[in-house]
């Protein structure tokens, strides 16, 4: 059973800095423009390591038929990043934020820890934004890395759905998919990043964005517990299936649950963008 709490308040970050407390890495993973690296190096918590949602955590390939527009790398590779560019041992206490309240590359990176069994990981509630305003030290200063071995991961553990999985469980009534993208894009009005608009038949939709308040934070894990059980209902987490656009902004809401003291539901990884670019049925509309 995971113990530490998935998120961690900028206030708790500062006084985590500001003690004696060793083997803490803390992850930056903006993601979303073209100088996201050139962003990092102006200005980044103190001591924090830039990882790049882009190369080191999706392995994209040219089709993004197979696998979506961010696939998971193999765990071997991952386990080389942990290890040998990050320093990360599974004894390591890990930070991640991003400048997106943990909505986008930082609950990506969350998860797949998370997937390989690390326990000592938090996501920064509010993210680099509530780490300014609480006065966390940020810097532009070049940050050493102190690489261990490769970390010892076998595979990812947490539960995970193919393609056809998705399209077996959308039309069961013992399953439910959730499409965590706006309302728009899922009711096919719009589609701004990939090919077709519209949303898998059968998924329903919970916006991520629900999952923050109106300053940018976490909702309460009682406000989300109650939320997710109502839209559940009797479905069992283990037959919940989670998506987006490519698997990214989908760990936003497997977080918010597991922030609500909730099982992990299953994350679709391929997302929209896989669905949306194979021979398979698209809704338009309400379900």
């Amino acid at each position: 059973m995971y113990k530490m709490k998935p998120l961690l308040s900028a206030p708790e970050l500062l006084t985590l800095l500001q003690g004696q407390q060793t083997n803490v890495v803390i992850i930056d993973a903006r993601a979303g423009a073209a100088d996201i690296r050139q962003q990092y190096e102006a200005q980044h918590v103190h001591g924090a390591l830039f990882v790049s949602l882009e190369d080191e955590l999706a392995h994209k390939s040219e089709n993004a038929a197979n696998g979506g527009r961010h696939p998971l790398p193999s765990v071997e590779r991952f386990a080389e990043l942990l290890g040998r560019r990050l320093g990360i041992t599974p004894e390591t206490y890990v930070v991640v934020y991003d400048d997106k309240n943990g909505a986008n590359a930082a609950s990506r990176f969350w998860w797949m820890l998370r997937a390989v069994g690390h326990e000592k990981v938090q996501v920064l509630d509010g993210g680099l934004q509530a780490a300014i305003a609480s006065g966390v030290p940020v810097d532009s200063e070049p940050v050493a890395v102190k690489a261990q071995s490769k970390y010892n991961a076998q595979s990812w553990t947490l539960q995970t759905r193919t393609m056809d999985e998705v399209a077996d469980v959308a039309v069961s009534k013992q399953h439910i998919v959730v499409d965590v993208r706006d309302r728009e894009r899922y009711l096919g009005n719009q589609e701004p990043i990939d090919l077709i608009a519209g949303h898998i038949p059968g998924a329903i939709n919970i916006p991520f964005a629900g999952n923050l308040d109106e300053r940018g934070f976490f909702r309460s894990p009682e406000e989300l517990r109650t939320k997710y059980s109502e839209a559940f209902a009797e479905v069992p987490l283990a037959n919940v299936t989670v998506h987006c656009g490519s698997g990214v902004t989908a760990c936003h809401t497997l977080l918010a649950l597991a922030h609500a003291g909730m099982e992990i539901p299953a994350l679709y990884v391929g997302s929209w963008s896989e669905w949306s670019r194979n021979p398979r049925e698209i809704a338009t509309g309400e379900k």
